[in-house]
Protein backbone atom coordinates (compact mmCIF):
# COMPACT_ATOMS: atom_id res chain seq x y z
CA UNK A 1 0.00 0.00 0.00
CA UNK A 2 1.43 3.36 -0.98
CA UNK A 3 2.47 5.66 2.33
CA UNK A 4 0.35 8.67 1.41
CA UNK A 5 2.43 10.48 4.05
CA UNK A 6 2.15 13.83 2.91
CA UNK A 7 0.52 16.67 4.95
CA UNK A 8 -0.04 20.56 5.13
CA UNK A 9 1.59 20.85 8.37
CA UNK A 10 4.56 22.47 6.74
CA UNK A 11 3.09 25.26 5.73
CA UNK A 12 2.20 26.41 9.35
CA UNK A 13 5.50 28.44 9.49
CA UNK A 14 3.62 31.15 7.84
CA UNK A 15 1.20 31.76 10.87
CA UNK A 16 2.55 34.42 14.00
CA UNK A 17 -0.50 33.75 16.33
CA UNK A 18 -4.41 32.20 17.20
CA UNK A 19 -7.26 33.95 18.30
CA UNK A 20 -8.22 32.89 21.75
CA UNK A 21 -11.91 32.78 22.16
CA UNK A 22 -14.11 35.38 20.77
CA UNK A 23 -15.68 38.81 22.04
CA UNK A 24 -18.28 38.98 24.89
CA UNK A 25 -21.69 39.81 23.72
CA UNK A 26 -21.03 43.33 25.67
CA UNK A 27 -24.27 45.55 24.61
CA UNK A 28 -26.86 45.94 27.39
CA UNK A 29 -30.13 45.50 26.51
CA UNK A 30 -31.32 48.78 27.62
CA UNK A 31 -28.64 50.66 25.56
CA UNK A 32 -30.07 48.37 22.49
CA UNK A 33 -33.50 49.52 23.03
CA UNK A 34 -32.22 53.46 22.71
CA UNK A 35 -29.47 52.80 20.19
CA UNK A 36 -29.40 55.88 17.34
CA UNK A 37 -26.22 57.34 15.70
CA UNK A 38 -23.67 58.50 18.14
CA UNK A 39 -20.11 59.23 18.40
CA UNK A 40 -17.15 57.38 17.56
CA UNK A 41 -17.22 54.20 18.98
CA UNK A 42 -21.20 54.29 19.37
CA UNK A 43 -23.70 52.20 18.50
CA UNK A 44 -25.64 52.94 15.14
CA UNK A 45 -29.33 51.55 14.98
CA UNK A 46 -30.45 50.69 11.17
CA UNK A 47 -34.00 52.18 10.95
CA UNK A 48 -31.89 55.61 11.60
CA UNK A 49 -30.33 54.31 7.67
CA UNK A 50 -34.00 53.88 6.01
CA UNK A 51 -34.08 50.14 6.82
CA UNK A 52 -37.82 49.18 7.13
CA UNK A 53 -37.65 45.87 8.68
CA UNK A 54 -41.69 45.31 7.82
CA UNK A 55 -41.30 42.05 5.65
CA UNK A 56 -41.70 43.81 2.46
CA UNK A 57 -39.32 46.72 1.97
CA UNK A 58 -36.08 45.67 0.64
CA UNK A 59 -33.75 46.92 3.23
CA UNK A 60 -30.03 46.13 1.48
CA UNK A 61 -29.41 50.06 0.31
CA UNK A 62 -30.48 51.33 3.97
CA UNK A 63 -28.20 48.36 5.99
CA UNK A 64 -24.72 48.81 3.59
CA UNK A 65 -25.42 52.11 5.01
CA UNK A 66 -25.34 51.77 8.49
CA UNK A 67 -22.56 49.44 8.29
CA UNK A 68 -20.22 51.25 6.10
CA UNK A 69 -21.05 54.38 8.88
CA UNK A 70 -19.91 51.97 11.65
CA UNK A 71 -16.72 51.12 9.73
CA UNK A 72 -15.72 54.67 9.36
CA UNK A 73 -15.53 55.48 13.15
CA UNK A 74 -14.69 51.84 14.20
CA UNK A 75 -18.60 51.27 15.78
CA UNK A 76 -21.20 48.57 15.75
CA UNK A 77 -24.84 48.24 14.33
CA UNK A 78 -27.65 47.34 15.83
CA UNK A 79 -30.53 45.31 13.82
CA UNK A 80 -33.43 45.86 15.79
CA UNK A 81 -36.45 43.22 15.60
CA UNK A 82 -37.87 43.26 12.57
CA UNK A 83 -37.94 40.91 9.08
CA UNK A 84 -35.63 42.89 6.79
CA UNK A 85 -35.28 41.78 3.44
CA UNK A 86 -31.80 41.80 1.81
CA UNK A 87 -29.61 40.97 -1.51
CA UNK A 88 -26.09 40.24 -0.71
CA UNK A 89 -24.61 42.69 2.05
CA UNK A 90 -20.61 43.42 2.26
CA UNK A 91 -19.25 43.27 6.01
CA UNK A 92 -16.62 46.04 6.78
CA UNK A 93 -13.38 45.43 8.93
CA UNK A 94 -13.69 45.49 12.26
CA UNK A 95 -17.24 46.52 12.98
CA UNK A 96 -20.03 44.62 14.92
CA UNK A 97 -23.49 43.88 13.54
CA UNK A 98 -25.74 43.14 16.39
CA UNK A 99 -29.45 41.60 17.30
CA UNK A 100 -30.97 40.39 20.41
CA UNK A 101 -31.12 36.64 19.62
CA UNK A 102 -34.95 35.10 20.07
CA UNK A 103 -34.64 32.26 17.26
CA UNK A 104 -35.30 28.86 18.14
CA UNK A 105 -35.25 25.71 16.39
CA UNK A 106 -37.38 26.24 13.46
CA UNK A 107 -38.08 29.79 13.26
CA UNK A 108 -35.62 32.90 12.51
CA UNK A 109 -37.91 34.28 16.05
CA UNK A 110 -38.31 38.42 16.12
CA UNK A 111 -35.03 39.76 14.24
CA UNK A 112 -34.49 38.29 10.54
CA UNK A 113 -32.58 39.39 7.85
CA UNK A 114 -34.27 37.28 4.55
CA UNK A 115 -32.25 36.93 1.35
CA UNK A 116 -34.42 38.36 -1.44
CA UNK A 117 -32.03 38.34 -4.58
CA UNK A 118 -31.84 34.95 -6.42
CA UNK A 119 -28.63 35.95 -8.12
CA UNK A 120 -26.71 36.85 -5.01
CA UNK A 121 -23.54 34.84 -4.33
CA UNK A 122 -24.49 35.06 -0.50
CA UNK A 123 -26.17 37.47 1.75
CA UNK A 124 -23.44 38.21 4.23
CA UNK A 125 -20.31 38.90 2.59
CA UNK A 126 -17.29 38.25 5.47
CA UNK A 127 -14.44 38.98 2.53
CA UNK A 128 -11.83 41.50 3.84
CA UNK A 129 -14.20 42.00 7.00
CA UNK A 130 -10.90 41.39 9.37
CA UNK A 131 -12.03 41.14 13.01
CA UNK A 132 -15.71 41.58 12.08
CA UNK A 133 -18.40 40.31 14.85
CA UNK A 134 -21.74 39.24 13.95
CA UNK A 135 -23.90 38.49 17.20
CA UNK A 136 -27.60 37.49 17.88
CA UNK A 137 -28.26 37.72 13.57
CA UNK A 138 -30.90 34.90 12.34
CA UNK A 139 -30.58 34.78 8.27
CA UNK A 140 -32.55 33.09 6.15
CA UNK A 141 -32.52 31.78 2.82
CA UNK A 142 -35.93 31.12 1.93
CA UNK A 143 -34.41 28.00 -0.67
CA UNK A 144 -34.09 31.04 -2.94
CA UNK A 145 -31.70 30.68 -5.97
CA UNK A 146 -29.15 28.14 -6.59
CA UNK A 147 -25.88 27.86 -4.54
CA UNK A 148 -26.38 31.04 -2.63
CA UNK A 149 -24.46 30.94 0.99
CA UNK A 150 -25.42 32.49 4.01
CA UNK A 151 -22.22 33.83 4.86
CA UNK A 152 -19.32 33.34 2.72
CA UNK A 153 -15.60 34.65 2.90
CA UNK A 154 -14.33 33.96 -0.34
CA UNK A 155 -9.99 35.38 -0.06
CA UNK A 156 -7.82 34.96 -2.48
CA UNK A 157 -4.66 34.10 -0.58
CA UNK A 158 -3.76 33.31 3.07
CA UNK A 159 -2.72 37.15 3.75
CA UNK A 160 -3.38 37.38 7.09
CA UNK A 161 -5.61 36.40 10.73
CA UNK A 162 -9.22 37.12 9.70
CA UNK A 163 -10.47 36.77 13.58
CA UNK A 164 -14.22 37.15 12.98
CA UNK A 165 -16.50 36.19 15.29
CA UNK A 166 -20.10 34.72 14.27
CA UNK A 167 -21.64 34.79 17.90
CA UNK A 168 -25.43 33.28 18.41
CA UNK A 169 -26.42 33.33 15.06
CA UNK A 170 -29.04 30.90 12.99
CA UNK A 171 -28.21 30.63 9.24
CA UNK A 172 -31.01 28.21 7.41
CA UNK A 173 -32.51 27.55 4.11
CA UNK A 174 -29.60 29.00 1.98
CA UNK A 175 -29.07 27.14 -0.89
CA UNK A 176 -25.69 26.89 -0.63
CA UNK A 177 -23.92 26.28 2.20
CA UNK A 178 -24.62 27.83 5.42
CA UNK A 179 -21.56 29.04 5.96
CA UNK A 180 -18.97 28.91 3.75
CA UNK A 181 -15.19 29.92 4.44
CA UNK A 182 -12.21 30.20 1.81
CA UNK A 183 -8.71 30.39 3.18
CA UNK A 184 -10.00 31.61 6.28
CA UNK A 185 -7.50 31.89 9.04
CA UNK A 186 -8.16 32.38 12.99
CA UNK A 187 -11.73 32.41 13.53
CA UNK A 188 -14.33 31.34 15.93
CA UNK A 189 -18.21 30.25 15.36
CA UNK A 190 -19.88 29.69 18.41
CA UNK A 191 -23.79 29.10 20.16
CA UNK A 192 -24.55 29.40 16.93
CA UNK A 193 -27.17 27.15 14.36
CA UNK A 194 -26.55 26.02 10.92
CA UNK A 195 -29.17 24.28 9.46
CA UNK A 196 -31.56 23.19 6.64
CA UNK A 197 -29.58 24.40 4.13
CA UNK A 198 -28.61 23.37 1.07
CA UNK A 199 -24.67 22.62 0.88
CA UNK A 200 -22.40 21.68 4.00
CA UNK A 201 -23.58 23.53 7.37
CA UNK A 202 -19.85 24.75 7.66
CA UNK A 203 -17.74 24.22 4.49
CA UNK A 204 -14.32 25.21 5.59
CA UNK A 205 -10.92 26.21 4.08
CA UNK A 206 -8.65 27.15 5.90
CA UNK A 207 -6.68 26.86 9.26
CA UNK A 208 -7.23 27.87 13.08
CA UNK A 209 -10.66 27.51 13.87
CA UNK A 210 -12.51 27.64 17.15
CA UNK A 211 -16.05 25.96 16.36
CA UNK A 212 -17.67 25.44 20.04
CA UNK A 213 -21.33 25.06 21.47
CA UNK A 214 -23.08 24.68 17.94
CA UNK A 215 -25.69 22.82 16.48
CA UNK A 216 -25.25 21.71 12.36
CA UNK A 217 -28.67 20.11 11.74
CA UNK A 218 -30.50 18.99 8.56
CA UNK A 219 -27.81 20.41 6.07
CA UNK A 220 -28.33 18.29 2.43
CA UNK A 221 -24.46 18.16 2.63
CA UNK A 222 -22.29 17.63 5.69
CA UNK A 223 -22.86 18.96 8.82
CA UNK A 224 -18.96 20.54 8.68
CA UNK A 225 -17.59 19.65 5.25
CA UNK A 226 -13.28 20.17 5.14
CA UNK A 227 -12.90 19.33 1.27
CA UNK A 228 -9.83 21.98 0.81
CA UNK A 229 -6.53 22.65 3.12
CA UNK A 230 -7.76 22.33 6.07
CA UNK A 231 -5.93 22.41 9.88
CA UNK A 232 -5.67 23.48 13.17
CA UNK A 233 -9.48 23.17 14.34
CA UNK A 234 -10.97 22.78 17.68
CA UNK A 235 -14.53 21.17 17.64
CA UNK A 236 -15.87 21.20 21.09
CA UNK A 237 -19.64 20.52 22.53
CA UNK A 238 -21.45 20.66 19.01
CA UNK A 239 -24.30 18.77 18.72
CA UNK A 240 -24.04 17.57 14.95
CA UNK A 241 -27.23 15.44 13.39
CA UNK A 242 -29.13 14.72 10.70
CA UNK A 243 -27.27 15.85 8.05
CA UNK A 244 -27.73 14.21 4.75
CA UNK A 245 -23.89 13.15 4.16
CA UNK A 246 -21.34 12.93 7.04
CA UNK A 247 -21.93 14.93 10.12
CA UNK A 248 -18.03 15.55 9.99
CA UNK A 249 -15.77 15.05 6.72
CA UNK A 250 -12.47 15.89 6.92
CA UNK A 251 -10.27 15.20 3.70
CA UNK A 252 -6.35 15.86 4.34
CA UNK A 253 -7.02 17.47 7.12
CA UNK A 254 -4.24 17.88 10.66
CA UNK A 255 -4.16 18.98 13.71
CA UNK A 256 -7.65 18.77 14.98
CA UNK A 257 -8.91 18.39 18.63
CA UNK A 258 -12.61 16.66 18.29
CA UNK A 259 -14.00 16.69 21.54
CA UNK A 260 -17.25 16.25 23.36
CA UNK A 261 -19.41 15.99 20.65
CA UNK A 262 -22.91 14.78 20.49
CA UNK A 263 -23.12 12.81 16.87
CA UNK A 264 -26.74 11.72 15.47
CA UNK A 265 -28.38 10.38 12.65
CA UNK A 266 -25.56 10.74 9.94
CA UNK A 267 -26.44 10.50 6.69
CA UNK A 268 -23.70 7.99 6.09
CA UNK A 269 -20.29 8.42 8.43
CA UNK A 270 -20.58 10.31 11.24
CA UNK A 271 -17.41 10.80 11.58
CA UNK A 272 -14.97 10.68 8.14
CA UNK A 273 -11.18 11.45 8.23
CA UNK A 274 -10.36 10.67 4.48
CA UNK A 275 -7.07 12.24 1.75
CA UNK A 276 -7.26 13.50 -0.02
CA UNK A 277 -5.70 13.17 -3.10
CA UNK A 278 -2.37 12.52 -2.03
CA UNK A 279 -2.55 14.22 1.07
CA UNK A 280 -3.31 12.19 4.21
CA UNK A 281 -5.32 13.29 7.20
CA UNK A 282 -3.09 13.38 10.50
CA UNK A 283 -2.48 14.44 14.05
CA UNK A 284 -5.93 14.61 15.59
CA UNK A 285 -7.48 13.80 18.58
CA UNK A 286 -10.84 12.25 18.51
CA UNK A 287 -12.16 11.64 22.55
CA UNK A 288 -14.89 11.69 24.74
CA UNK A 289 -17.94 12.01 21.87
CA UNK A 290 -21.34 10.28 21.34
CA UNK A 291 -22.47 8.64 18.03
CA UNK A 292 -25.70 7.54 17.87
CA UNK A 293 -27.46 5.80 14.83
CA UNK A 294 -25.34 6.86 11.81
CA UNK A 295 -25.82 6.08 8.29
CA UNK A 296 -29.24 6.64 7.68
CA UNK A 297 -28.85 7.02 4.20
CA UNK A 298 -26.10 4.99 3.59
CA UNK A 299 -26.50 1.26 1.66
CA UNK A 300 -26.05 -1.49 4.74
CA UNK A 301 -23.74 -2.93 2.42
CA UNK A 302 -21.49 0.08 2.30
CA UNK A 303 -18.61 0.72 4.60
CA UNK A 304 -20.16 4.79 4.76
CA UNK A 305 -22.93 3.15 7.35
CA UNK A 306 -20.53 3.40 9.98
CA UNK A 307 -19.74 5.69 13.14
CA UNK A 308 -15.81 6.39 12.55
CA UNK A 309 -14.38 5.66 9.26
CA UNK A 310 -10.19 6.30 9.39
CA UNK A 311 -8.97 5.69 5.58
CA UNK A 312 -5.30 6.74 5.23
CA UNK A 313 -4.07 9.03 8.41
CA UNK A 314 -1.22 8.90 10.69
CA UNK A 315 -0.86 10.51 14.27
CA UNK A 316 -4.85 9.20 14.85
CA UNK A 317 -6.24 9.38 18.79
CA UNK A 318 -9.42 7.65 18.87
CA UNK A 319 -9.96 6.92 22.83
CA UNK A 320 -12.88 7.17 24.81
CA UNK A 321 -16.02 7.47 22.94
CA UNK A 322 -19.04 5.62 23.10
CA UNK A 323 -21.23 4.38 19.65
CA UNK A 324 -24.63 2.68 19.72
CA UNK A 325 -27.12 1.75 16.77
CA UNK A 326 -30.81 3.17 16.16
CA UNK A 327 -33.27 4.57 13.80
CA UNK A 328 -35.47 7.76 12.98
CA UNK A 329 -37.33 9.04 15.62
CA UNK A 330 -41.00 7.75 16.17
CA UNK A 331 -39.51 4.05 15.10
CA UNK A 332 -38.99 4.63 11.24
CA UNK A 333 -36.48 4.44 8.78
CA UNK A 334 -33.42 1.99 8.56
CA UNK A 335 -31.55 0.46 11.54
CA UNK A 336 -27.72 1.75 11.47
CA UNK A 337 -25.16 1.78 11.30
CA UNK A 338 -24.01 -1.61 9.96
CA UNK A 339 -20.38 -0.92 10.60
CA UNK A 340 -18.94 0.79 14.25
CA UNK A 341 -15.65 1.59 13.27
CA UNK A 342 -13.84 1.51 9.92
CA UNK A 343 -10.05 1.91 9.03
CA UNK A 344 -7.61 1.36 6.12
CA UNK A 345 -3.87 2.16 6.02
CA UNK A 346 -2.85 4.06 9.49
CA UNK A 347 0.49 4.76 10.79
CA UNK A 348 1.08 5.59 14.29
CA UNK A 349 -2.16 5.46 15.48
CA UNK A 350 -4.77 4.01 18.25
CA UNK A 351 -8.10 3.18 18.29
CA UNK A 352 -9.10 1.58 21.91
CA UNK A 353 -10.82 2.21 24.53
CA UNK A 354 -14.38 2.74 22.96
CA UNK A 355 -17.68 1.50 24.07
CA UNK A 356 -19.15 0.05 20.88
CA UNK A 357 -22.66 -1.75 23.30
CA UNK A 358 -24.97 -2.24 20.49
CA UNK A 359 -23.32 -0.27 18.51
CA UNK A 360 -23.13 -1.56 14.89
CA UNK A 361 -25.39 -3.56 12.91
CA UNK A 362 -22.88 -6.14 10.92
CA UNK A 363 -19.32 -5.25 12.55
CA UNK A 364 -17.62 -3.65 15.43
CA UNK A 365 -14.34 -3.31 13.96
CA UNK A 366 -13.57 -3.62 10.61
CA UNK A 367 -9.91 -4.14 9.54
CA UNK A 368 -9.23 -3.00 5.70
CA UNK A 369 -5.38 -3.53 6.10
CA UNK A 370 -3.12 -1.47 4.44
CA UNK A 371 -1.32 -0.10 7.64
CA UNK A 372 2.01 0.69 8.81
CA UNK A 373 3.98 1.43 11.61
CA UNK A 374 2.35 1.81 15.24
CA UNK A 375 -1.00 1.05 14.85
CA UNK A 376 -2.82 -0.58 18.04
CA UNK A 377 -6.40 -1.22 18.03
CA UNK A 378 -7.64 -3.21 21.70
CA UNK A 379 -10.23 -2.64 24.01
CA UNK A 380 -13.30 -1.53 22.44
CA UNK A 381 -15.71 -3.76 24.22
CA UNK A 382 -19.33 -4.04 22.94
CA UNK A 383 -21.80 -6.10 20.71
CA UNK A 384 -23.51 -6.37 17.50
CA UNK A 385 -27.12 -5.05 17.90
CA UNK A 386 -30.11 -7.39 16.86
CA UNK A 387 -33.51 -5.34 16.84
CA UNK A 388 -36.52 -6.67 18.51
CA UNK A 389 -38.78 -8.61 17.10
CA UNK A 390 -41.69 -6.46 15.53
Amino acid sequence: MKNRGKSDLSRRGLMTGALAGAAPFALGMAGLAQASSGPVGGLLNVRDFGAKGDGKSLDTKALQRAIDAAAERNGAVFVPPGVYRSGEIQLRAHVSVVAVPSWDYGNPGDTAIMLADKNASCLLNLTGARGATLDGLALDGGNLGTGIHGIFLNKPEFQHEDSFRIERCRVARFTGDGLSLKRAWCFSVRHSMLAFNGGDGLRFFGWDGFIMDNWFSGNRGAGFGARDVNASVTLTANRIEWNAQENILIQGGNAYNITGNFFDRAGTCGLALVARGEVSCGQMTITGNYFRRSGKNASPSSYDSCHLRFDTAEGIACVGNSLRTGRDDGGGGLWSPAYGIVYHNLADSVITNNVIHGGAMKQLLADLGGHRQGVIVKDNPGAIFSPPAS
